[in-house]
């Protein structure tokens, strides 16, 4: 995804501080701190499946596959009008997202609900999706790109 695709600059009052951190490879990480958005937003209570209905579901596979969603967040496009909620300040100016960044305390919540409602004829089927990942049955996979 293109930079003016994922943000854009921004005339927001206020914005989330940005932080880099240094990983073991020397690598720095982003990190946004959106705490102050997330104490006073209304959670998301949708239930995640526990892990014994997962093994329920998935016990009986021989073979099965895994798919990391871990970047799907940033393919949730912001609600118009609520770029401005999500703007964050660096020293080269302030910016506003255009996808879901992570960090809001709904984020993940708003993912998987997502993927529950794309899913939902194939759900308990042969897929299960547990937060940030999609389980499927091999033998129904071909359907699973069908979707």
């Amino acid at each position: 995804m293109s930079p003016s695709k994922f943000i854009r600059p921004s005339k927001a009052p206020y914005g989330a501080f940005v932080l880099f951190q240094r990983k073991h490879d020397r690598s720095l990480t982003l990190y946004i701190d959106f705490q102050a958005l997330n104490n006073i937003t209304m959670k998301n209570r949708y239930p995640i499946p526990l892990i014994a209905i997962f093994f329920a579901h998935l016990g009986s596979a021989r073979w099965f596959t895994k798919l990391d969603l871990r970047l799907g967040c940033h393919q949730v496009r912001v609600a118009d009008g609520y770029e401005l909620k999500i703007a964050c300040v660096m020293c080269y100016g302030s910016y506003e997202f255009l996808v879901m960044p992570f960090g809001l305390t709904n984020a993940p919540m708003t993912f998987f609900t997502l993927m529950n409602k794309v899913l939902q004829h194939s759900l308990d089927c042969f897929v299960v999706v547990t937060l940030m990942t999609l389980w499927c049955i091999i033998s129904h996979l071909r359907s699973m790109w069908s979707i």
